[in-house]
């Protein structure tokens, strides 16, 4: 056989070593190749079924247990009853309260989102057992005493741009132990007493021209209602009368004036803590006549407008009477209070998912 030149020996070996290599890179790549294919193949298809896999670097959102308890940090100095308690700018405010035989003039601000207190600007006077409520982010304390035994008609207004108080046109009617609700940004006062009166009273402030109306009166007069917004209705549930606790139910409608009887609360009661939320008005608490040293309920009720019906929800941890009332994302929100009828106040921030 005649022999290779030399040229096309080392041109054989050349290539049949790169085939060689070629071929054993091919059984370690093409598998890596086929897995990043069959990806990008997976990738491209819709998840028809919903069944990709979650990816759990994300933060998932937790999951929401209705009609549940939960606790927040303990309010720094427990108040019973407080001056008035209302959410401003996602931050609950309890100004003013009863601590003991003391009236105080302290700002309280919870946070919901950190779970956290701090101390806000005091108000110009003490004030306890009055009403607080939010009007396009500015904060309105009203009523109220300054001195045990005695009910103002003050009005206080609270600007969180400048952390200032300034005072506003004063509420007709003096008086402690109301019950505040706001619609269409204007605020509604109803009932309360001075001594022994417990009055049918409903005055309303407009805070954009600084006065107060005159308003239907309850169809009972009592002090310490709840109350609640429900489809721009106002609830006035329970109560205080002259003769006694009550379950006195009423609905007013702003815009006809009128108010219209209700199917009473099954468990007459006063110094609830409550508020509208959805179809509904929560109430949570309270105390149920009896005198000094009687505890106070640990009962939750909701109150379904449109059904006219009460239902019997899972009950407070800590029983508590004069606790302070916000609605914040959906939940109730009972700060302080006190566990008997004159006993020492709590606390407890109590939080409720409807």
């Amino acid at each position: 056989m005649t022999a290779m030149p030399q040229a096309l020996s080392t041109r054989f070996l050349f290539v049949a070593g790169m085939t060689l290599l070629l071929f054993l890179a091919g059984i370690v790549l093409l598998p890596g190749i086929g897995a990043y294919a069959d990806e990008v193949n997976a990738q491209s298809k819709p998840d028809v079924l919903g069944l990709a896999a979650v990816d759990e670097s994300q933060e998932a959102v937790p999951a929401v247990t209705h009609n549940t308890w939960t606790s927040g940090a303990p309010i720094p100095t427990a108040v019973a009853p407080a001056g008035g308690t209302a959410l401003l700018k996602n931050e609950i405010y309890v100004v003013g309260g009863c601590v003991g035989n003391d009236i105080i003039a302290d700002t309280q601000i919870y946070n919901p989102v950190t779970d956290a207190w701090s101390a806000g600007v005091p108000l110009p006077s003490p004030v306890c057992d009055g009403v607080a409520a939010t009007v396009k982010n500015v904060l309105y304390v009203i009523g109220g005493g300054s001195s045990p035994g005695t009910c103002s008609n003050d009005v206080y207004a609270f600007n969180p741009k400048t952390k200032t108080w300034t005072s506003k046109s004063a509420m007709p009617t003096a008086r402690c132990s109301m019950g505040v609700a706001v619609v269409n940004n204007i605020i509604y006062v109803a009932g309360g007493n001075v001594g022994d009166s417990r009055m049918t009273v409903v005055e309303s402030y407009n805070p954009a021209t600084d006065t107060w109306t005159e308003e239907a009166p309850l169809l009972v007069g009592k002090s310490e209602p709840t109350l609640g917004v429900v489809a721009k209705k106002i609830i006035a549930a329970d109560g205080y009368t002259t003769s006694g606790d009550t379950g006195d139910n009423e609905e007013y409608n702003p815009a006809t004036k009128a108010w219209t009887n209700l199917a009473s609360d099954p468990t007459p009661r006063n110094t609830a803590c409550g508020g509208g939320k959805g179809s509904s008005l929560y109430v949570a608490g309270g105390y149920p006549g009896g005198g000094p040293g009687t505890p106070a309920l640990n009962l939750t009720e909701s109150f379904q407008l449109s059904k006219n019906k009460w239902a019997t929800l899972a009950p407070m941890p800590q029983a508590a009477m004069f606790a302070g009332s916000a609605v914040y994302k959906g939940r109730l929100y009972c700060i302080s209070g006190s566990a008997t009828f004159q006993g020492s106040a709590l606390n407890n921030v109590q939080i409720y998912q409807p």
